[in-house]
Order: structure tokens, then sequence, then C-alpha cells
């Protein structure tokens, strides 16, 4: 039997309640967390962009020494979004020796293949376990496939020599991956971490390998899911890949929070990541976020560039005022923009939106409608129809949601 978001264990992470049927968008910040005050501030910027859960890395003592004041600093600023530590090699060290960063975060990721090696391993890993039952804490356990337990692998590849028909290395690798979690999990269930304080995941980089691992752990336990492809990759080809894989897996129901690691393009906000991660998520009509924009291609009969700029322009308009937005108009995120460039589908388009404007294409007049949730009400003419088109959307949101 497959277990489908309607019957995970949910687990309770801050004010996020993973598992309960809302799919929760993660991010990770890329600063050093020693480095009090930029880590406070992408954390900030990640939260104000949507961000439900954020993760930073605790790698050395000085990062463990810094997590209570990151965390105070983002509660004085009114942020209150969960953090959790990611620990690799020597958690067991920082989460023992500073116990103000181990009350203060709201969970701990463990790497099943590096919390421990040798016959330290299982001792390693009861030790973060307790430190999570004192301080009652969730923990992923975030199995990887580049970071694969050896030893684990190298016992599977032996069984598998051994069968008449050997499955292929691939095959035994993915199976690999996912014993190496799920022994974990019941591993920290004998040690006394209650099944509703595990969360698993298990990550690769390939998106069909990601569908067949989270398809059998659907099938296999109960514990919430968390998504993603590790190293997706930069630009056009991460976001590509992470949605072909994503969207499959959460239209069947499997996958509790998400999160899109994509490799920042030089100078680029790390807020993208969970702008993809909301636009998947509201694309597939699952969660909105914020109010969604129709725009056209573009053709041979809008070669000026005016409503491009007209379509990026309210973008970032309604990015900004998102924020803002969401406090004081419950609903906005449901509305639907739409920017189209000519007067072939245009105004059907406009018409279907909420709101929308349908800009006269190359050589024609010079005449734009709005359409007002079916209706045409005005038409902007000038130099000024970009402003007056966000005026209009303000006010109407205003009048819409305002109650």
């Amino acid at each position: 039997m497959k277990h489908t978001i309607q019957d995970r264990i949910p687990v309770s992470v801050g004010d996020c309640l993973i598992g309960s049927g809302e799919i929760i968008v993660q991010s990770m910040t890329n600063t050093d967390t020693a480095d009090v005050q930029k880590t406070v501030e992408q954390i900030y910027q990640l939260w104000q962009a949507g961000s439900k859960l954020v993760r930073i890395t605790v790698d050395k003592e000085e990062a463990a020494a810094a997590v209570p004041e990151i965390i105070d600093r983002l509660g004085a600023a009114g942020c209150t979004v969960p953090i959790i530590g990611d620990f690799h090699y020597n958690g067991h060290i920082l989460l023992a020796k500073y116990p103000k960063c181990a009350q203060k975060l709201a969970k701990y990721r463990i790497n099943p293949g590096n919390v421990g090696f040798g016959k330290k391993k299982d001792t390693q890993f009861a030790e973060i376990i307790e430190i999570a039952i004192k301080y009652n804490k969730p923990v992923r356990i975030g199995a990887n496939w580049g970071s694969l337990d050896q030893k684990l692998l190298a016992k599977m590849m032996d069984e598998n020599s051994l069968l008449t028909e050997p499955l292929e290395a691939n095959k035994v690798m993915e199976e690999t991956l996912i014993l190496s979690a799920l022994n974990s999990a019941q591993q920290a269930k004998e040690l006394g971490l209650s099944a509703d304080k595990i969360i698993i995941s298990c990550k690769v980089s390939t998106v069909q390998a990601l569908i067949n691992i989270y398809q059998s752990l659907a099938n296999r336990c109960s514990y919430p899911l968390h998504l993603g492809l590790t190293e997706a990759g930069m630009g056009s080809k991460g976001i590509v890949a992470s949605t072909a894989a994503l969207a499959i897996l959460l239209q069947q129901g499997i996958g509790d929070t998400i999160r899109i690691s994509l490799t920042p393009e030089p100078g680029q906000s790390r807020t993208e990541e969970v702008i993809v991660a909301q636009e998947l998520l509201q694309t597939m009509g699952l969660k909105s976020f914020a109010p969604m924009i129709t725009a056209c291609p573009g053709c041979g009969r809008t070669t000026s560039t005016f409503f491009q700029e007209l379509a990026q322009k309210t973008t970032q308009h309604i990015r900004q005022k998102m924020p803002e937005w969401r406090l004081k108009y419950p609903g906005v995120e449901d509305m639907n923009v739409a920017v189209m460039g000519c007067i072939v589908n245009g105004p059907g388009e406009s018409k279907h939106a909420d709101i929308g404007i349908s800009l006269p294409g190359t050589g024609e007049t010079p005449a734009a409608p709005i359409f007002i949730q079916g209706k045409k009400t005005q038409t902007l003419r000038g130099e000024n129809i970009a402003e007056e088109f966000l005026t209009i959307m303000n006010n109407f949101v205003e009048s819409n949601y305002g109650h």
C-alpha cells in the first residue's frame, strides 16, 4: 500500500506541521553561518520570499556558537521561521558542546552516510538522537548518493553479485540509499526517538532515480518525506530537472516538504529557489503563494518590447508588494493577472483573469483596454500605460481583498 500525503505521521517543526497535507517550501542559506549578520539577512530574505523552513550549515564551533544569536536577532525582527541545523561528520560534538545551539534549532538534519565511520558510527548517531530526545527536536534523516554509506553499499553489491539474475548497479545503489535512511530511522526509534519526530529524505541528482526512490519510500514507510534533487544545477537546467521530478511525485501524493536546490548564478538572489518551488506548487494547483501572471510569448504581431516590459514590471511589482499584501489582503495570492500583447488572444485571456490588460500589437491602434472580472472597464492610452495599470491593479487588490 502506498502511504500518500494523507496518512503520513505528522511532525511539528516550529509552527509547521509536516505531513498534515500542506506541502511546505524549504530553503537553505549559503552564507558562512559564523557570519551572524549575513546569515540573518539571508534568512530574513528567504522568509520574506515565502520559505516556511530555512536550513543552515552547522559545521564548526564558530557556527554552532552563532546559532543562538542568529535566531534571537531574527525573532527581534519579527521573523519566526523555524531554523534547521545541517550536521555532517561532527554533529554529535557540536550539539553536545553547544547546548544553546541544540535548544534553539527547530530541527536537526543528519546524514547516515557520514554521521560516523566504522565502530564510531552507531555511537555518534546515538549521541545525536539522545540530544534530540532531550530537547524534544525532530530529526531529518537525509541520505544522499554523494555520501552514501560505503559499508552498506559494498554489502549490497556483494549480495547482488550472488543472485541468479543480478540487478543493475544503479538499482542496487537506489536500494542502498533507501535502506540507509529506513534502517537509520528504525535505529533512532529503538533509541527512543518517537516516529512523530522523524522525517526522511533520499537525495540524488537524476530525475528517474529520484522518482523510483520516492515511489518505493512511499510504499515502505509513513514518515513525512522531504523531496528535492540534490545539486539540481544552474538556471533553466536546475529548474527543469527539479520540476520534472517533483511534479510527478507531487501529483501522486508523495512529498511533504520540498526544496529546489539551484546553483545560484553570480549575483543572483538566493530567494530564486523559493520562488521556483512556489511556482511549481501553484502551477500544479496545489497551493497559492502570489498572484499568477498570464503573458503571451510574443509573435510577429508584437515586435515592440512594451508588453514584455510591462509583464516584467508587473511581476516585479507583485513580488515587492506580496510581503505587505499577504498580511493586509487575505486571498490576494489567488488573484490572476493577464498582460497580453495584441488583440488576437489578448481580450479573451484578459476576460478570463481577475484583472487584465490587452496591449496593441505592432502597427495597431495604440489603445489598451482593461478588463476586471470579465468586463471591460476602461481603455488606457498615452505614455503612462504601465504606471496607470499598476495603479489600477493596486486599487483592485484593496477593493477586492481589503475586507
